[in-house]
């Protein structure tokens, strides 16, 4: 099998050939037919996530090089151990955020969380490969009529966005939703507050065109966060803030953006991980009585009640670009460049023997 690898953190991604897999026990051998290109393949690509203050946390050491990218995958069920009730043939969705399956975490349905993670693509080799070994079939979701290159999203983007508006919907009906990011994960947010919520849903990105995908995708209004103006009609239109606000971005200006635009009482989950340290005036928390809130992924248990909506029509599809395999290297240089509207989805090489 073809694997797109970096033998090095930060240097360019090559092709490497192996032996494919044989699972044993309870393992799936994959055959990939898509994967998506995510933001946190860039911080793991790289060797670090940015805290702020030049402060980081280093990652290199923590994988087996070469190493293989891709947590977002789709494909066929090709291959099983002796002692697994997958079946060949069968066209699959992978969740990726596997854990150590022993510690209180894994037990509680939050393998996602584990401190020992085998997560695909970030602990162990993943999904920018011909083929990927699963350790367990209850790691796989039907793809049942959806396309691979959509249906691999949910995996990360889809669970993740999920997940982080699960957390706020009680809040929010009938008021308003600021989504702070119009990449993959935000527009996903946009299709998943859409599906979940009756309130009015703002997107607020610095791009234009992001914006304007925005509006094509179904968000009610949308602003440019650099703006201040905007912010103070934002505020002047909701009444003090909104209810809640999803930072898909993660840099400190994006999530001190998500504080000013907040109302009493409200709540910002910050998903994104570009990086960057926020200031923050202590008195402001209990002063406006808000709450800021991490969000990692998804569990087990959010991609079943995802998968349910996406099966079910309730989950609009989000904008799919498709690369070949070998283009998975100027892939991650063209996200990290900001030169990426949506979700950007690698398949196999349209030539050469699999």
């Amino acid at each position: 099998m073809k694997s797109e690898q970096f033998s090095d953190y930060g240097e360019a991604l090559c092709s490497h050939d192996y032996p494919t897999p044989v699972p044993e026990a309870n393992q799936v051998l994959i055959k990939i037919d898509a994967c998506g290109v995510c933001h946190s393949d860039i911080h793991v690509w790289e060797g670090y996530f940015d805290l702020g203050g030049n402060h980081k946390i280093d990652m290199r050491g923590s994988h087996k090089l070469p190493f293989t990218l891709g947590h977002e995958i789709a494909g066929e069920v090709v291959a099983c151990g002796d002692q697994s009730d997958a079946n060949v043939g069968d066209k699959v969705i992978v969740y990726p955020w596997i854990g150590c399956g022993k510690c209180p975490l894994c037990k509680a349905d939050k393998e996602h969380l584990c401190y020992q993670p085998k997560s695909l693509g970030i602990a162990v080799d993943g999904g920018f490969s011909d083929y990927v070994v699963v350790p367990d079939s209850k790691y796989l979701f039907p793809l049942k009529d959806l396309p691979a290159e959509l249906g691999c999203t949910y995996a990360c983007s889809g669970v993740t966005a999920y997940s982080a508006i699960e957390q706020i919907k009680d809040i929010v009906q009938g008021r308003q939703l600021l989504i702070i990011g119009a990449g993959g994960v935000g527009l996903s947010g946009l299709a998943v507050a859409k599906a979940l919520l009756d309130c009015e849903i703002i997107v607020a990105d610095i791009d234009e065109s992001k914006r304007q995908l925005a509006l094509d995708e179904g968000a009610d209004a949308v602003i440019d966060p650099r703006d201040q103006a905007a912010l103070g009609a934002l505020i002047k239109r909701t009444y003090g803030g909104v209810a809640a606000a999803v930072d898909f971005v993660g840099s400190d200006r994006s999530a001190g953006f998500g504080v000013q635009a907040l109302n009493k009482g409200s709540t910002l989950v910050v998903v994104g991980l570009f990086g960057g340290a926020m200031p923050l005036s202590v008195p402001i928390l209990p002063l406006k009585a808000i709450t800021i809130k991490g969000s990692f992924v998804g569990s087990l248990s959010d991609m079943h009640a995802l998968m349910a909506l996406v099966h079910a029509g309730k989950i609009a599809p989000i904008k799919i670009s498709q690369r070949d395999m070998c283009c998975a290297h100027q892939t991650l240089e063209d996200l990290r460049d900001g030169k990426v509207a949506g979700r950007v989805v690698l398949t196999p090489d349209t030539a050469g023997d699999k």
